[in-house]
């Protein structure tokens, strides 16, 4: 039991690793933090923006729940709902993450 939990935990914070990452790069590659709203201008814009918020999902969610915290006063239960649900997209985006690893580790 205890070895599954490390694991889970290890996973999840290799996918909010992954989170913080992606969306560090976009907002360096853009000068604006990254955000749930898609550009649907083109094609490839879309598809673009979608894995943008499918793997840095977690890092947008916990920076709005933060500044809602400190710029809005919003209540200490929607810090933690926010982090739980972080927390648990974090874990399925880890899953991939480390899929992803594990498979490039093999064909070298």
């Amino acid at each position: 039991m205890l070895f599954e939990l490390v694991i889970a935990l290890y996973i999840g914070s290799a996918g909010f690793v992954a989170a913080g990452l992606l969306g560090s790069l976009y907002q360096l590659l853009t000068n604006t933090p990254p955000h749930f709203n898609i550009d649907v201008g083109t094609i490839l814009g879309a598809i673009a923006g979608v894995g943008l918020c499918i793997f840095a999902g977690p890092f947008i969610i916990m920076r709005n729940a933060i500044r809602g915290r400190r710029l809005e006063g919003r209540p200490l239960g929607w810090l933690v709902a926010s982090s739980t649900i972080a927390g648990m997209w974090s874990l399925c985006s880890g899953i991939v993450v480390m899929h992803f690893a594990l498979g490039l580790a093999q064909t070298f």
